[in-house]
């Protein structure tokens, strides 16, 4: 069968963007502005883009239109021995959209919830007790939240039918899918401009506090920004670009994948300072002990912004409209990377059959994030896999691509194709910059933890943490030795 393509330059492009913006541009950046230095924090978070972002978003499209497969196959004709590096990601893949699913799941409940705005006595009750009937621990499994089960079925269901016909039918999607959401957030936006306090929510979010850009955590905090809103080490760029003709601009497309997913975080950022400002106005609560981050925002604070507003049903639709619309190109854009490294190696399968296989494979590993302690197992499989497994993959990447394969070769390849040229400051950060970051990343995060336990969870739970990342290791490791002994003995 002949490579799947996109239906156009266009379709990629939002294809890409979709990727990229996800639920982290509406809960991640905005507080992160917030909470290190206001505009001040756009310092660093611009500098990371330059020099991290935008390299390693070029690789990843360079890689992936030059080799013509997916995460496996790229890898290994970057090098015969680097298949395993694919399975890596592909692993950390399954099991990332496996609990991305829940979020979106959550996020249905709450759409249906609009209606009557049924957290408005209580959100955070709400949230807790009767969208996730948490328990008191992780060592408390409580059974299934048939309610979040259902709706995982409902998620799994949208996503199959996005990418059931490959390309073909994820470009159909992304038309609708992409725009969708800064739609709904630019009417948010107009109501909360219309709002006393979104004002002085908008000081807390723009005005600069310099002194913060001497803080290390700000500047690591910007890097990790960028490396994980980007979809950096999750295979996705690699797989989507191998759907590119391979004289297709690969520069222009890097660039303008960038820049259309910071804008829409800075966009984000207005929205949601500008709404919790209104609520800090409504309560009498400082807008910093407002500001929070990834589910406590979309999930209780906004929630109870939402309802304090006129027409409370009706932007609450709206804002939960919104989540689904960029979770979705998220996860079904994780989905495709299975997919294209299972049709890369079995080309006679139809993509419909494989979709259906890899969605069943990830509805039944998030099952586990729908019983009444799935939040705690949440947490802890986010946090290990965002801060160790992504970071890894992208070390070996630059590495085997760097220095293995040889930067020059690539940047040759991307000047060709390209009308603006990459100069040698690429080959640079590809080689040195990007693979020292990455690393005092990995590091400082493994000294927090092995220091303090995270999150305070028991031995046993965080043990689960470390397996995920060394299970995917280890096979990237043995799958590395076996392609050698092969080798050895041909």
């Amino acid at each position: 069968m002949a490579r799947q393509r996109w239906a156009s330059r266009t379709v990629f492009l939002l294809a890409a963007v979709g990727s990229a913006v996800g639920l982290g541009n509406v809960w991640r950046f905005p507080y992160l502005a917030g909470k290190y230095g206001g505009g001040a924090f756009l310092i660093p978070y611009l500098i990371a883009l330059i020099i991290v972002g935008m390299p390693m978003l070029i690789l990843e499209f360079v890689v992936g239109q030059k080799m013509q497969q997916g995460a496996i196959g790229s890898f290994r004709k970057l090098h015969p021995y680097a298949g395993g590096l694919g399975i890596f990601t592909m692993i950390s893949s399954l099991v990332i959209v496996s609990y991305y699913a829940v979020v979106m799941a959550w996020s249905v409940i709450y759409f249906v919830a609009s209606f009557g705005v049924q957290w408005s006595d209580n959100p955070k009750n709400y949230f807790n007790n009767s969208v996730l009937q948490i328990s008191d621990g992780v060592d408390n499994l409580g059974g299934i939240n048939w309610s979040i089960l259902l709706c995982l079925i409902i998620v799994w269901v949208l996503v199959y039918f996005c990418i059931w016909q490959g390309t073909k039918s994820v470009g159909k999607v992304v038309l609708y899918s992409v725009p969708l959401p800064v739609v709904l957030l630019g009417l948010l936006l107009l109501r909360a401009i219309t709002l006393p306090g979104f004002l002085d929510g908008w000081r807390v979010y723009l005005n600069p506090v310099w002194s913060a850009l001497v803080d290390p955590e700000v500047w690591t905090s910007a890097f990790s920004q960028i490396f994980f809103t980007l979809s950096l080490g999750f295979g996705i760029m690699i797989t989507y670009s191998s759907y590119k003709q391979e004289d297709d601009d690969i520069a222009r497309d890097a660039w303008s994948t960038a820049i259309i997913n910071s804008a829409i975080s800075l966009f984000a950022g207005f929205v949601v300072f500008g709404i919790l400002g209104y609520m800090a106005s409504q309560t009498n609560t400082p807008l910093k002990e407002l500001a929070a981050s990834g589910p406590g925002l979309a999930f209780v604070v906004f929630p109870e912004a939402l309802s304090l507003m006129p027409l409370p049903w009706l932007f609450s639709i709206l804002f939960f409209v919104m989540l689904l619309s960029l979770g979705i190109d998220s996860a079904f854009s994780i989905v495709e990377v299975l997919n294209g490294a299972i049709l890369d190696k079995h080309k006679h399968l139809k993509p419909s059959v494989v979709s259906f296989w890899v969605c069943i494979a990830g509805f039944i590993a998030g099952i586990i994030y729908t019983t009444r302690a799935g939040l705690y197992f949440l947490d802890i499989t986010d946090h290990f896999l965002t801060n160790y497994n992504l970071i890894l993959a992208a070390i070996f990447q630059v590495i085997l691509a760097g220095w293995i394969y040889g930067v020059e070769r690539l940047r040759r390849y991307v000047n060709q194709v390209s009308d603006w040229q990459v100069g040698k400051w690429w080959n640079v950060s590809i080689k040195y910059v990007i693979p020292v970051i990455l690393t005092c990343l990995l590091a400082t995060q493994f000294s927090k933890d092995i220091n303090t336990p995270y999150g305070g969870y028991p031995g046993w739970a965080l043990g689960i943490g470390w397996a995920i990342v060394l299970i995917p290791l280890v096979l990237f490791i043995l799958c590395l030795l076996n392609d050698w002994r092969r080798n050895i003995e041909v």
